[in-house]
């Protein structure tokens, strides 16, 4: 990729302005009004990409070049991506398959064996983004992926409640970093309307584990040897994880800045091609002020509603799936084959609302697209209770599927709603930590008194999604409202300081990698 110097263009700009070099002087003062003074990025404020690519844009690249580069980066990035997110999934979930394989762990202490992983998840949330903020990204989550494909290994060695209730702590502690940093890494190396499907490619994981852990768990409810199933499936995939953990180190990239797998120019393309976003990329020092803008934003406490609404299910039905279908009078071994369908659902909406969401530049209607088939299941399961038709419980099962996907679509949305490095890492941490209290209460909806049955837990589930289709549609119209309110900002500050088409360039430019928060930087646009 040949590298095109814009200083040419630049001086012949500057040559015909009328007032000459007080002119330039003039535009650079009144620019540091809003934060865009080139002595922000000397006094090291500004983003990483800045060592690189320099406040303006000093190379040009082809559509064919960026689209090589694109298919590059796509097959090293989601990929590994999903082989993470794979692994996390199944190794969460763990517990559901050991459920139905002779796990000796019961009753209420099953619930609280439940609940560890994701009071891990909460107590090290915070912790754990503000350590990863000040190490390369990459590396910092391939030793946690390491680091709890041990503890799961761990876990096939006990069957006492003390220990486990710990190991399953612990366990949250290490996977609470991985959806944070995959959706950091995801937006500094794609454009806005990219981003939505390349979360979705990995996010699907959570969809095809369910088929992939239902057979294997199937496989080994078989084993007749010395060594109980549920040992087994903890021993196994826990080797899966230090596998990817290692390959996690080696071949996935912490930024577009120090991307070992690109030369110089395509580290410099990838950069330039999402200058224009106003996203940036990362920034090393943690800065209180866009931690309070994080905090006094309306938007992050509506995501933050949205993930409790979504989450709480989740926590129930990642752990009570395989006992809810199994309520219905199959066998163990038929529980395990028959909740296989339900993860093809679940991966086929989230792909098809990744490609909606970046084809529409839309974050809220995919959601709301794929809640309703879950509250018309939840209903189905309620109303058919005791009916005896298994068919159609199964396929109400199998619908209640597709409400996964709208985590993803809340990623997709922190990915190209959010800017400035620490608020992005803020708003990311305060998602996640919901996603761990949500799926915390959802492993306590569906008691044991309840069972097998188990109507208020599913009554709950049906409720909080059809909330959820209201908080999706207000957030949808702030984030609309905010665009126009940006749009006559932009236009009143044109007419303001005579700006022409060339000047808006320029400045949008020194924008992009300022390491600016949405509501600072002027350029910056929502999709809603």
């Amino acid at each position: 990729m040949a590298l095109v110097s814009s200083s040419d263009n630049d001086r012949s700009s500057i040559e015909k302005r009328s007032d000459g070099h007080e002119d330039e002087k003039r535009e650079k003062v009144e620019s540091a009004d809003f934060g865009a003074n080139v002595s922000v990025f000397e006094a090291g404020q500004g983003d990483e990409a800045l060592k690189l690519v320099g406040a303006e844009r000093t190379a040009e690249f082809s559509e064919e070049e960026y689209a090589r580069l694109r298919r590059k980066l796509d097959f090293i990035i989601p990929t590994i991506c999903a082989a993470v997110y794979f692994t996390q999934f199944l190794d969460k979930t763990a517990l559901n398959y050991a459920s139905v394989t002779g796990f000796p762990i019961v009753g209420q202490n099953f619930n609280l064996v439940a609940l560890a992983f994701y009071l891990g998840f909460l107590v090290w949330e915070f912790p754990t983004m503000y350590i990863a903020q000040k190490f390369p990204l990459a590396k910092y989550l391939g030793c946690n992926v390491i680091i709890w494909g041990i503890i799961l290994m761990c876990q096939g060695a006990t069957t006492k409640f003390g220990p486990f209730f710990a190991l399953r702590f612990l366990l949250g502690m290490c996977e609470c970093c991985v959806a944070p940093i995959l959706i950091l890494i995801i937006s500094m190396f794609y454009k806005k309307d990219e981003q939505a499907r390349r979360i979705s490619w990995f996010y699907v994981m959570n969809g095809l584990t369910q088929v992939f852990g239902g057979f294997v768990a199937f496989g080994i409810s078989f084993e007749k040897g010395s060594i109980a199933p549920f040992r087994v499936i903890f021993i196994l995939l826990g080797g899966l994880a230090i596998v990817v953990g290692i390959c996690v180190l080696i071949w996935l990239p912490d930024s577009p800045v120090t991307a070992r797998l690109l030369t110089k120019d395509e580290r410099i393309a990838a950069l330039e091609r999402v200058r224009d976003d106003q996203g940036g990329t990362e920034n090393h020092s943690f800065k209180k002020d866009q931690v309070y803008e994080a905090l006094l934003d309306v938007r992050t406490w509506i995501i933050v509603l949205t993930t409790m609404l979504t989450s709480i299910p989740n926590g129930a039905l990642s752990n009570y799936s395989n006992i809810i279908i199994k309520s219905f009078g199959y066998t163990s071994k038929q529980t395990l084959i028959l909740s296989t369908p339900g993860g093809l659902v679940a991966a086929a909406t989230t792909l098809l609302c990744g490609w909606y969401s970046d084809k529409k530049s839309d974050r809220m209607l995919p959601i709301i697209f794929c809640l309703i088939p879950t509250i018309v299941g939840s209903a189905m399961l309620i109303g058919l209770n005791n009916s005896g038709n298994k068919g159609a419980l199964l396929f109400a099962v199998y619908l209640i599927g597709t409400f996964g996907s709208a985590l993803s679509s809340v990623y997709a949305y922190n990915a190209s709603n959010t800017s400035g490095h620490t608020k992005k890492v803020t708003v990311n941490a305060m998602t996640l930590a919901t996603f761990s209290v949500g799926n915390i209460i959802g492993t306590e909806i569906f008691q044991p008194k309840d069972a097998p049955a188990y109507i208020p837990g599913k009554t709950a589930i049906m409720v909080l999604l059809t909330i959820q289709l209201f908080v999706s549609y207000a957030l949808r119209v702030i984030n609309i409202r905010l665009n126009k309110k940006r749009k006559i900002a932009l236009a009143d500050l044109k007419e303001s300081r005579r700006w022409s088409d060339d000047d808006i360039r320029r400045e949008r430019e020194r924008h992009a990698f300022m390491d600016l928060t949405d509501k600072q930087n002027v350029f910056f646009v929502y999709t809603s």
